[in-house]
């Protein structure tokens, strides 16, 4: 049994911990969060146990330490369907802004929103980024603009071979979590669309009717989530090596940074 470390009892962390309830091969055995109410609630949830970040480390049970703390269609893209890649869009809109709150200690819209679609612009890209060169205005609330961050945002990122990678965000979309992207190759494209509540479509003489996308990332990305455990319990219980590494998410806030630097100097910037 994998005796499992959770730092996070905020909303990612819930959803890692039922998954983790959900694995035959593992279990949840300590919760370490600031919250100490949400820590509880989640520890007495699943039969673990709250404690300090040096306890869970001092203990020579814990096999591994998850981290949820606060801030499909690529097998075909490897076979070479579309052929070489040349272009990725990412479109990626939030359905609400956050609370101002959150925002003044979310490190500002790149490295709490974007960071994400750096993430899949990399994966889907085949190499890095070299270069980036950012747009942002705060133009769906003026409050955020007063707490220092903006809403609204585009950006390309080029590729030493120069791939090109157009990614574009918003902090509200009214119809719903708006999460797409395309891969355009030399033979042809590659698209995700949004995911609605059903696949039902209306269709009758004034036109076609089907449902909105999912609200949220909670419920747009709830599968991800329970297979990405999966994959990281798997990868410890056979000693192999991890699909993804603290590499991948250092390049991730690499290019956050670099984005935040051309969006004040208003040039391209290099990524280093």
């Amino acid at each position: 049994m994998l005796e499992i470390a959770q730092f996070g009892a905020g909303r990612i962390g819930q959803i890692h911990a039922s998954n983790i309830a959900a694995l035959k091969d593992a279990r949840l055995r300590y919760v370490i969060d600031v919250n100490a109410e949400a820590a509880q609630k989640l520890a007495a949830r699943h039969g673990a146990k709250v404690v300090t970040e040096r306890e869970a480390f001092a203990d020579a049970e814990v096999g591994a330490v998850l981290i949820a703390s606060s801030t499909d269609t690529h097998a075909r893209l490897d076979a070479g369907e579309v052929g070489a890649v040349e272009q990725v869009v990412i479109t990626s809109r939030d359905p609400a802004p956050p609370p101002l709150a959150y925002l003044k200690v979310s490190g500002g819209m790149f490295r709490d929103m974007t960071i994400h679609d750096f993430d899949m612009a990399r994966w889907l890209l085949g190499e890095e980024p070299v270069e980036v060169f950012a747009w942002g205005e705060a133009l769906v609330d003026p409050k955020i603009a007063k707490a220092g961050d903006i809403d609204s945002a585009m950006l390309i990122l080029r590729t030493a071979s120069d791939k090109m990678c157009h990614i574009n965000n918003s902090r509200r979309a009214v119809y719903g979590y708006d999460q797409r992207i395309e891969v355009f190759g030399a033979r042809g494209l590659l698209r995700a669309e949004n995911l609605g509540e059903t696949t039902v479509e209306q269709f009758t003489a004034r036109g076609t009717v089907s449902d909105r996308p999912l609200d949220f990332f909670l419920e747009r990305y709830a599968e991800a989530y329970r297979i990405e455990l999966a994959s990281f319990v798997s990868a410890l219980k056979q000693e192999s090596a991890m699909p993804v590494g603290a590499h991948d998410g250092r390049r991730a806030l690499v290019l956050a940074e670099a984005a935040i630097k051309s969006l004040k100097s208003g040039k391209a910037e290099l990524i280093p």
